[in-house]
């Protein structure tokens, strides 16, 4: 199943099950489904059965009297407009090997011991459109390839061997990065914060985990949870920039939730991202561009690039990146 958030009427955000490239509203499906992401995740196990009837008599050509509305006419949200939380991992072992060969440092052991996350502004979240910049998030500006869930349960201390049961569905993850603040910020050794809590991009649907059955293989060795063969792609002004895969994570996302949830109450609406995909962002490019080249030139996103995210099964998630009109800066804030 693919859920969809769209704005209805320009102002109303309305749930949606994306089906041959049309957008059915989910209470037009059936009276007991709710119209919002949010109540469908707080009451998912009562909900699902219900929507899977519906996509079936879908699938079976029924709902004659239903008029649905083009998926590539409408005005696509986040899938989850306004999650209870964000957090993001650090999964994918060839991102953090490659970032710190880069800058001269050993593998870290620690990575393989456990998983860690930080949290970011849930409040930032965005769907495909236009991404708007300060001034000083120009200075490296980033994107970052990731695959992301939503949990639809709630639960504390949850197993690892029981917590793929937690997640509602995958979405690709776009973790925005405005590298020269975000290194500043952290060489206090805190954050990241200004560096990232402009804009996290999520979307541009969820996909329920019995959809991508078709795609699961076993996950890396010593490890427990789902893993999906599923290609990740990004490209900036149609250049292929990065290119991975979903099964290349070492931490599966049932490992990560849990720690997330390790005395701590998980809630239905949070949202947990994979961390960057190897090959997945501007910083590890340009440091490894660098090392091959003493004359390699930097990129960074600038006014105007506009950034496509594509993973299998997951949909395309495009966003451009926009100027905001002003001079203000906090870099100049410095003592």
């Amino acid at each position: 199943m693919r859920l969809v958030t769209y704005l209805k009427n320009g102002e109303d955000h309305q749930l949606a099950m994306l089906f041959d490239g049309k957008l059915y509203d989910m209470d037009a499906l059936h009276n007991d489904l709710p119209v919002s992401m949010a109540m469908f995740l707080n009451y998912w196990e009562d909900v699902m059965p219900i929507a899977r009837a519906a996509e079936q008599r879908l699938k079976d050509g029924g709902y004659n009297r239903i008029f649905p509305v083009n998926y590539n006419e409408s005005k696509i949200l986040a899938p989850v407009p306004h999650p209870t939380s964000c957090r993001d991992g650090y999964a994918f072992r060839q991102h953090v090997a490659a970032a710190r060969r880069n800058r001269g440092v050993p593998m870290i052991p620690e990575f393989d011991q456990y998983p860690i996350f930080y949290f970011t502004n849930h409040n930032s979240i965005q769907g495909p459109g236009d991404i708007v910049c300060m001034p000083d998030h120009f200075e490296k500006l980033d994107f970052e390839l990731e695959a992301a869930i939503v949990v639809c349960k709630s639960g504390r201390n949850i197993p690892a061997a029981e917590a793929d049961e937690y997640i509602g569905g995958l979405m690709i993850m776009n973790d925005m990065s405005a590298r020269r603040l975000q290194m500043e910020e952290m060489l206090l050794n805190l954050g990241p914060a200004k560096g990232k809590d402009f804009s996290t991009v999520i979307g541009p649907m969820l996909v329920t985990l019995d959809e991508l059955e078709p795609n699961e293989v076993p996950c890396k060795e010593n490890h427990t949870g789902k893993s999906w063969n599923l290609a990740m792609k990004c490209r900036v002004n149609g250049i292929e920039l990065s290119s991975a895969n979903l099964a290349d994570m070492d931490w599966t996302f049932a490992e990560i939730i849990e720690r997330c949830s390790y005395g701590v109450d998980l809630y239905a609406g949070d949202v947990i991202g994979s961390g960057t995909a190897g090959t997945g962002c501007l910083l590890e490019l340009n440091g490894t561009g660098k090392l091959n080249n003493p004359d390699y030139a930097e990129q960074w996103l600038q006014p105007g690039d506009v950034v496509e995210m594509e993973i299998d099964g997951l949909g395309l998630l495009s966003n451009t990146i926009v100027a905001e009109e002003t001079t203000w800066s906090i870099l100049q804030l410095k003592k």
